[in-house]
């Protein structure tokens, strides 16, 4: 199971969105925090930065994202939480597990860490910065299963953000569109079977875990 770690495993999304879209109003492109979500969650920041230049016509300051990244790095000390559930279902599933996000490791690092969720995930962690193209293109989620030692079709993504299913279905897997914060039509147009909250996962997973012989839930509390 290849989890994306902003919005399915900690719950960064509204708060990362907010202060981008406070930097961004600064830049003279005025959007809410869920219009924000909606143009950029699942996309690296070189992405997002291309998207943004376009829109303004011009180049955004060189120090935009370090500043972005810093903003969010500190909130996140006093705000991060887990996603409801997801410690519940890594207790109850015992097929190997990993993160593949768009975000840059040290960020996905401290992430985990201030959720208790690192020791999960330990030495399989992915992140853009280990291929050449980020979400939607599907070379992270490969690079994952590579490293897993793993057929892609023998995985599954879960992942909040359109980009990141697109990425999912273009690698040859099995994608769970997690529609907490994210737009449920969306993540189901780009191809995943979309769920509402974790609880609701592990009944979705397990008849594909029954086939692969890969493990299911597994009772534990």
């Amino acid at each position: 199971m290849i989890f994306d770690c902003d919005g399915v495993l900690v719950d960064s999304e509204p708060i990362a969105n907010r202060l981008f879209s406070e930097m961004l109003a600064r830049e003279g492109l005025v959007l809410t925090t869920g219009e924000a979500m909606r143009r950029y969650m699942g996309r690296s920041a070189a992405a997002c930065r291309q998207l943004i230049e376009a829109e303004l016509g011009r180049p955004l300051r060189e120090n935009f994202f370090p500043e972005l990244r810093d903003r969010t790095l500190h909130a996140f000390q006093g705000e991060l939480r887990p996603v409801e559930g997801v410690a519940d279902l890594l207790d109850r599933i015992s097929t190997p597990v990993c993160v593949a996000s768009s975000s840059a490791h040290a960020r996905v690092r401290l992430a985990l860490e201030i959720t208790d969720l690192l020791p999960r995930f330990e030495g399989r962690i992915f992140s853009a910065q280990d291929v050449a193209r980020s979400k939607p293109a599907p070379d992270l989620f490969q690079y994952a299963a590579h490293r897993m030692r793993v057929a892609p079709e023998r995985c599954a993504v879960i992942d909040d953000s359109a980009p990141g299913v697109e990425a999912g279905v273009s690698a040859g897997m099995s994608v769970y569109g997690y529609a907490w914060h994210g737009d449920g039509r969306a993540l189901r147009a780009a191809g995943a079977q979309v769920f509402q909250h974790m609880s609701e996962l592990s009944a979705l997973l397990a008849p594909r875990l029954a086939r692969s012989g890969a493990g299911g839930p597994t009772g534990r509390s």
